[in-house]
């Protein structure tokens, strides 16, 4: 499949909301690709860059890319977007904002054409829904055709979402109505299923079940110490700007089951029951398949299929040899237990089947493709 141009600089562009997302936090341990390293000397080389000298080298590096790619007589007729999404949600509004202002700083500068709405931070429903057009499309199950659609699971950093086209009217008249969303798209109208939960995503949760409050660091020499660490953890952890000291409780009751009471009470009556997804085919996708990866369930880079019960029996067994030590990766048990607990409080139970996939017929399964749909619908509208 051919895909326009159109679409091929949308999800170029799209792809620098996670640079966007987590630059801050990135960028002390990973280094920018060597032409962006020599663009940020340029400006000081004494200075260490800003989140925004970041965000606009980083861009004008994609919009290169653009121009290479595309006939210079298309540029005129070729419009830009970016979307961001939970990451920029989570950062104080003036931060984000500043951030925002960079890019669109940018665009106002590059030889395409852009709208005033042409950057924005996208709203967590239409994240779940574009998701979920991008699977069911490569699926073959917008098509038209006999093939029903499926579930979407994402789970980010700072944001979770479930998305579902309901085939039980009693899910759309029980649930909460701001769950329901209707749109139209291929010369056809869907309802679907569909919530993101702010706060919920893998690194957001993380830091509520270590006992952190989002964006306000620990007082003075205080440390953050938690059960669904190892009893000989110590550490620091950075989230959203914030560095965090960790330590592990010291032995006493086994870390599982602890660490399962600190992340029960945490999501306590925040998440939403759909009874119907257990009946439901559903793909889920990010840390999900990140997390199973690390737990050799699936292959890094074909996926699989797997059950709940697989991440409640690996939560199981990583916590029991964090007992004897951290490991290399001190979060495990925390994660997978956490992973578990919210896919049985969204209605999954344990013998549910979910497939895993970063790719479907070699397109990434991320949003970005169903945003591109979107917003070019958007633009035939008008």
């Amino acid at each position: 499949m051919k895909i326009p141009k159109l679409a091929f600089i949308f999800l170029l562009l799209v792809c620098l909301v996670v640079y966007l997302a987590y630059v801050k936090r990135r960028f002390e341990t990973r280094k920018p690709p060597k032409p962006l390293l020599e663009q940020l000397s340029r400006t000081d080389a004494r200075k260490r860059p800003t989140s925004a000298q970041v965000c606009k080298a980083g861009l004008s590096e994609l919009l290169q890319v653009a121009k290479q790619t595309i006939p210079p007589a298309q540029w005129s007729s070729t419009p830009l977007a970016l979307r961001a999404t939970a990451g920029l949600r989570l950062l104080p509004g003036e931060k984000a904002t500043h951030l925002l202002d960079k890019a669109r700083e940018v665009f106002a500068a590059s030889s395409f054409p852009h709208r005033p709405n042409s950057v924005a931070i996208m709203d967590g429903t239409d994240e779940g829904v574009s998701a979920w057009i991008t699977v069911n499309f490569l699926l073959g199950g917008l098509h038209g055709s006999e093939v029903p659609t499926v579930g979407m699971l994402d789970l980010g950093g700072g944001s979770t979402q479930i998305t579902f086209s309901p085939q039980d009217e009693k899910t759309i008249q029980t649930s909460p109505i701001d769950y329901v969303t209707s749109f139209q798209m291929f010369n056809s109208s869907r309802t679907l299923y569909s919530h993101s939960y702010l706060g919920l995503g893998l690194m957001s949760a993380r830091l509520a079940v270590l006992g952190g409050v989002e964006g306000q660091p620990v007082g003075g020499n205080q440390e953050l110490v938690s059960p669904c660490l190892a009893p000989d953890y110590t550490g620091e952890w950075e989230h959203a700007e914030v560095t965090y000291t960790l330590m592990g409780q010291k032995a006493g009751e086994p870390i599982y089951e602890s660490c399962l009471s600190k992340v029960e009470k945490m999501i306590y009556k925040r998440v939403q029951r759909a009874e119907e997804v257990k009946r439901m085919e559903f793909y889920a996708f990010s840390y999900y398949y990140d997390r199973a990866v690390d737990l050799g369930l699936v292959d890094e880079k074909t996926g699989g299929s797997l059950r709940v019960s697989n991440y409640i029996d690996g939560a199981k067994k990583v916590c029991k040899d964090m007992e004897a030590g951290a490991g290399t990766n001190p979060f495990l048990c925390l994660d997978l237990t956490y992973i578990s607990v919210l896919l049985q409080e969204l209605g999954f139970p344990p013998d549910k089947e979910l497939k895993l996939a970063r790719k479907i017929n070699d397109v990434e399964t991320s949003w970005a493709l169903g945003a591109t749909f979107y917003y070019m619908e958007s633009l035939h509208r008008h």
